[in-house]
């Protein structure tokens, strides 16, 4: 199983020393990748109609595709992985190509986590629909896996054209990998047929956990897929939780077939840069 650790962009600051060190500090640690959220915008928690998900306008979230050509500069080994890009808020060729040009500056290093996401602010203001976004996810994966490991693309589709165009430099991981959050049944099924692996973010592993994994299962099954070849990354949020709680949540989800796992340190009462660092260390002297 490999480790990884969520980048506490909430809660960590701006000061790129401090991003420096956090993400050094855990490559030396020995953690296999760092994992970042994906938002554009944050609304105001009083606008109308009001939102229901956990972010407002309050909350800092770094670019990821920006922020992971920084971490390339500045890291050698680990990996980079988006947990999740909210992908149909995105134009589809500009993430094709943003992310092959991190796959290269890095050395192949980019795991592409994505979703269909939950904040219609942002899909308005970044002229999208939102009430299409499964759909056009859809297409959009059809159109990255395409110009990811094909130098001349010609497709038309429902909301893409691309006339016998490329992008270059292509990645170095044909096709880079792609990996799913969520756990509606439609996202189940789309993961199944396409996906990588599986993002439940820091949900328990408990029966509901399983039961969606056996649900996935049967779904790869129907698609024709080896099961031993999905991957499944959840984190631990350790917010409240003492050590134990933390060595028997890896092992849970080493019994129920977790490939990664990573520690979240945000809501955990840290309040500054370096506490974020101690705790990453501690977990991983814990693991050890």
């Amino acid at each position: 199983m490999k480790y990884g650790v969520v980048f506490p962009q909430t809660e960590f600051g701006n000061d790129p020393s401090a991003i420096k060190d956090y993400a050094q500090t855990a490559e030396e640690l020995g953690y296999d990748y760092l994992l970042v959220y994906d938002h554009v915008l944050g609304a105001h928690p009083d606008r109308e109609p009001k939102l229901t998900g956990p972010y407002t306008h309050e909350d800092p979230f770094h670019e990821p595709m920006v922020f992971f050509g920084f971490l390339a500069g500045i890291t050698q080994r680990i990996e980079l992985v988006t947990g999740i890009l909210i992908l149909p808020q995105r134009q589809t060729v500009l993430v094709a190509k943003q992310t092959a040009e991190v796959d290269v500056l890095s050395g192949g290093r980019l795991r592409l986590g994505i979703g269909i996401g939950w904040n219609p602010v942002e899909f308005e203001a970044l002229g999208e629909d939102f009430s299409v976004r499964g759909r056009r996810c859809d297409e959009q994966i059809e159109v990255l896996q395409k110009l990811w490991t094909e130098p001349l693309v010609t497709y038309r589709g429902g909301q893409h054209v691309i006339d016998n165009a490329g992008i270059k430099p292509m990645p170095i991981q044909r096709p880079i990998p792609l990996w799913f959050g969520g756990v509606a049944d439609p996202v189940l099924k789309r993961m199944a047929r396409y996906g990588d692996g599986w993002m439940p973010a820091g949900r328990p592993p408990d029966d509901r956990m399983k039961a969606r994994l056996e649900q996935i299962h049967g779904y790869l099954e129907e698609a024709g897929r080896d099961r031993s070849q999905f991957g499944l990354d959840p984190w631990i949020s350790i917010g409240g939780l003492d050590q134990d709680e933390w060595r028997r949540r890896v092992v849970a989800w080493r019994d129920l077939g977790a490939t990664h796992v990573a520690v979240d340190t945000m809501r955990a009462g840290f309040t500054s840069p370096q506490a974020h660092i101690d705790a990453i260390r501690t977990f991983r002297n814990v693991l050890d």
